[in-house]
């Protein structure tokens, strides 16, 4: 997203982590428009017990500088699996993910050969709980965490928490600049022009 030559000038580099999310930015469920209809490109999903309608925004963010690196975009339906080989860059040697990317590992291995599946393991089995898998858990969700710090600047600085447009097309393309802009405004201190 961002030009790697300004960004290693900087003393940021993208490394072979990559940690990947998504998260659900809502759509107008109203039909009291012009057309009398719903924004046909953006659709309902659950998450928990509630029911959200619009889209989801996929990112692929550097597991060290917390640089986001890729972006996808699709109606909130669409599970988050699907976009993960989109939002890896290849020379990955660790993903991590949560549990919606469990049993991933080999569309995993086929985007980045050399990697390692970091992604959480389910815990909870009939006969009872799994302690030491719930423990690995723990220890992968302190770096997976730091995915939802570009979601927060996008959310709460941003105020971005409502598509701008009617459809996926124009949303991507202002998701990009704003994923762009939450890296700047994530490192801005460290961007500032020296002596500045």
């Amino acid at each position: 997203m961002m030009d790697d030559a300004y960004l290693a000038g900087r003393g940021l580099r993208i490394s072979t982590g990559t940690i990947v999310d998504a998260t659900i930015i809502a759509a107008p469920s109203s039909t009291k428009n012009s057309r009398q209809e719903r924004d046909p490109e953006m659709h309902q999903t659950r998450k928990g017990n509630e029911w959200h309608f619009g889209m989801k925004a996929h990112i692929g963010v550097d597991s060290k500088e917390v640089i986001v690196h890729s972006v996808c975009t699709s109606a909130a339906s669409v599970s988050d699996v699907h976009m993960l080989p989109d939002l890896l860059h290849g020379e990955e040697r660790k993903v991590w993910g949560d549990g919606d990317y469990q049993g991933q590992g080999a569309v995993i291995r086929e985007a980045a050969p050399h990697v390692q599946d970091m992604t959480s393991r389910r815990t909870r089995y009939r006969g009872g709980v799994d302690e030491k898998q719930r423990r690995k858990n723990r220890t992968k969700a302190r770096v997976r965490s730091k995915v939802e710090w570009p979601f927060r600047i996008l959310k709460r600085v941003f105020g971005f928490t409502k598509v701008r447009y009617r459809g996926l097309k124009k949303n991507h393309e202002w998701l990009l600049a704003a994923f762009a802009l939450v890296n700047l405004y994530q490192h801005r201190k460290r961007l500032a022009p020296l002596g500045a």
